[in-house]
């Protein structure tokens, strides 16, 4: 018994010992965009997997790459972080477009690359179907991370996140059936996979729902910033966990729980304090476990693999990205015939085909096939040589394309504004704390020096903005796009102030039913 003890904490320790490598390693490297001008270009997720292979080149295996960790451990707060960011009013303006992406974009995913597979270079139509299964699931990451750090928001990148979101929980459930086909555990009936699919999604909906709202409600009782951080973090977890056990979609449940306490809960149960605690909270999460990923990525390459599978690799790429192509194209003009106002131009379908990335959750379906079956490794050097080009090549390119289309605009100027305006709120404050707080101990010219300081640096500001506003009258528009915002803001938060201290009874959610659209409509 003892002997047993002392084998399992020695495998504890070398376990964290593994980890913590990991951990230096990709940390390490994950600040090297910002300490390099030569990479600062590159999103560090690529960095990462470029550091990774370089590591497999020489035979250095960190860790092994587990499926089960990665869809257990780390694909839950990955997916609440990107659906907590995300706007409801936006996703819902996008919501037919990434509908039918994640839903129809995936069937033609998954068939476009399998029968060309099959009827191109002949292979096997189940190991074609769960190659294309794999790669049906997008994670453009590093996508996102480059929209954000270029200031694009709007359609694409709501379109890009939104579809990634649901499309992970589609392929997950597609390649669940398709390799009990492969393995004769399951037989090809529409009829039964269809309503298999209906069940895992409305299992998912609804224990998502459940205790997305269930948390809303009851961090309206309290304000305690750890807890309610704590919470956010238990309902992750918790909603996969139970919505798998139930049968359901963990993925669809987690993103539907992250939708529901990004966008009611934390804006009726939060204040604004803990609220952006809670945000910044996950904003490491992810970076943490991302530079963990893609830097292990990279790591699991097997070179010889890659070889001998090459032709095989050709084909897959050229399969991925036409039907990436068809999908794209034919449902985002699809959803243009239903939604003028919104309409996406054929430059940003062209942004949004090229930058449909694979990435963790692809290899993570590929490393889960059992091993049992006849073409496993196959199928493995396969994805991961489609996802390492959708990385290294794709991701790589995607600014240059955004140059190219002329699709960057004035979000560069949006983006040096915000960083203005926001100079200038905290020196306002700065300037109010020392009108308001001025210590007997310290003298009264010391106090009007830095007045002075504060004032001078205020006025640089207004006179950059003003600059902004002359040189580019258009960016007023987004300025007063700004104020309306946050006049909505400050009224909401003062009428769900209300509904806590018991001063408001009606159902916050009536009361702001009638409140946004009136904004909405005066802007």
């Amino acid at each position: 018994m003892a002997l047993e003890a002392a084998t399992a904490e020695l495998i504890i320790e070398e376990n964290l010992k593994r980890f913590l490598l990991v951990l230096a390693v990709a940390l390490s490297v994950a600040a090297l965009p910002q300490m390099l001008g030569r990479v600062r270009q590159l999103p560090y997720t690529l960095v990462l997997v470029l550091v990774g292979l370089a590591l497999a080149f020489v035979d250095i295996r960190l860790v092994n790459l587990s499926p089960g960790l990665i869809l257990l451990i780390f694909l839950p707060p990955l997916l609440f972080e990107a659906s907590w960011n995300i706007e409801w009013k936006e996703l819902r303006r996008n919501g037919l477009r990434i509908t039918l992406l994640a839903s129809f974009g995936v069937v033609i995913s998954v068939l476009g690359v399998a029968l060309g597979l099959k009827y191109v270079a002949g292979m096997a139509l189940p190991t074609a179907l769960l190659i294309g299964a794999s790669l049906s699931a997008t994670d453009p990451v590093s996508v996102t991370a480059l929209f954000r750090e270029l200031g694009i928001a709007g359609r694409l990148s709501t379109t890009t996140e939104g579809e990634s979101l649901f499309n992970d929980g589609m392929a997950v459930v597609a390649f669940g059936l398709l390799v009990g086909l492969a393995v004769g555990q399951a037989e090809l009936n529409a009829n039964a996979i269809l309503i298999e699919l209906f069940a895992v999604v409305s299992i998912g909906i609804a224990v998502g729902g459940v205790i997305g709202f269930g948390i809303s409600f009851l961090t309206q009782r309290f304000d305690l910033p750890l807890v309610e951080q704590s919470l956010t973090l238990v309902a992750t977890y918790a909603t996969y966990l139970l919505t798998e056990d139930l049968g359901g979609s963990g993925v669809i449940g987690v993103v539907t729980a992250g939708l529901i306490l990004g966008n009611y809960g934390s804006r009726i149960g939060m204040n604004p304090r803990t609220r952006l605690v809670v945000s910044e909270f996950w904003d490491f999460l992810a970076f943490f476990i991302n530079s963990i990923l893609f830097l292990l990525v990279g790591d699991q390459v097997q070179f010889q693999g890659l070889v001998e599978n090459l032709d095989l690799i050709g084909w897959t790429i050229l399969g991925m990205l036409l039907t990436r192509a068809i999908a794209v194209f034919s449902l985002c003009s699809l959803s243009n015939l239903f939604t003028e106002t919104n309409d996406m131009p054929i430059r940003e379908q062209t942004v949004l085909w090229w930058g449909g990335v694979r990435g963790t959750v692809t290899i993570a379906l590929a490393l889960s096939l059992p091993e049992s079956l006849p073409a496993r490794e196959q199928i493995i050097a396969t994805v991961f040589g489609a996802v390492l080009f959708t990385l290294l090549v794709q991701g790589v390119t995607i600014a240059p394309l955004l140059r190219s289309l002329k699709l960057l605009g004035d979000q560069p100027l949006r983006q040096r504004y915000l960083e203005l305006a926001a100079r200038q709120a905290a020196l306002d404050r700065v300037l109010e704390h020392l009108e308001a707080d001025q210590r007997p101990d310290i003298s009264d010219e010391y106090y009007r020096y830095q007045k002075a300081l504060v004032r001078g640096e205020i006025e640089q500001i207004q006179t950059n903005i003003d600059k902004l506003k002359t040189e580019h009258p258009n960016i007023i528009d987004f300025i007063r796009e700004q104020l309306r915002q946050e006049l909505v803001a400050i009224e909401a938060q003062t009428y769900a102030e209300l509904v806590r201290s018991g001063r408001l009874r009606q159902e916050l959610a009536l009361v702001l039913e009638d409140v946004l659209p009136e904004q909405q409509g005066g802007a």
